[in-house]
């Protein structure tokens, strides 16, 4: 049976976003090294998304801005998270996992964070928090099926070179 957090709309976002960084750690499970970093090519996405490598790095870095701005907007004064690209799908899934970590972190620093405030962001929106959890969630979940995407594209280029 699944344990769920009971703190209301936070837990349910906290939940959801933690399935999410699973699903994706556990499509990496079944990642090559070479897939890792191989370029894709004319399938990607914008220059951030050439590779699972740089997707993957794309994400994490994704996912510490977007708790730096909530933290930026309750006064604190924080830098951009830094990018870095690791060799090895094991490193990223740590990363994912610090990733979650620090989302959590921000709801025991901040208990009593209002999620519908709305607020500006370093996005040309406003956005509250409740919106830019949901917004960091589908982000995960759309570069999962982009990396799901590009598996297929390798698969079809290994058989192409077989045949």
């Amino acid at each position: 049976m699944r344990t769920y957090r009971s703190n209301g709309a936070i837990g349910a976002l906290l939940d959801e976003y933690e399935r999410a960084i699973v699903d994706l750690q556990q499509l990496l499970d079944s990642i090559s090294p070479i897939q890792l970093s191989f370029v894709v090519g004319s399938t990607a996405e914008g220059s951030d998304c050439k590779s699972i490598q740089s997707v993957l790095t794309h994400v994490v870095r994704a996912g510490f801005w977007y708790i730096i701005e909530v933290r930026k907007s309750e006064g604190e004064e924080l830098e951009a998270p830094q990018t870095i690209t690791y060799n090895t799908k094991e490193k990223y899934k740590e990363a994912l996992s610090k990733m979650f970590n620090n989302s959590e972190q921000l709801f025991k620093d901040y208990p009593s964070l209002d999620l519908y405030k709305q607020r500006a962001f370093r996005w040309p929106h406003l956005y509250n928090v409740d919106l830019l959890l949901e917004h960091a969630i589908v982000h995960i979940l759309r570069h999962r099926r982009q990396i799901e995407r590009f598996l297929l594209v390798l698969e079809e280029q290994i058989n192409n070179q077989v045949d």
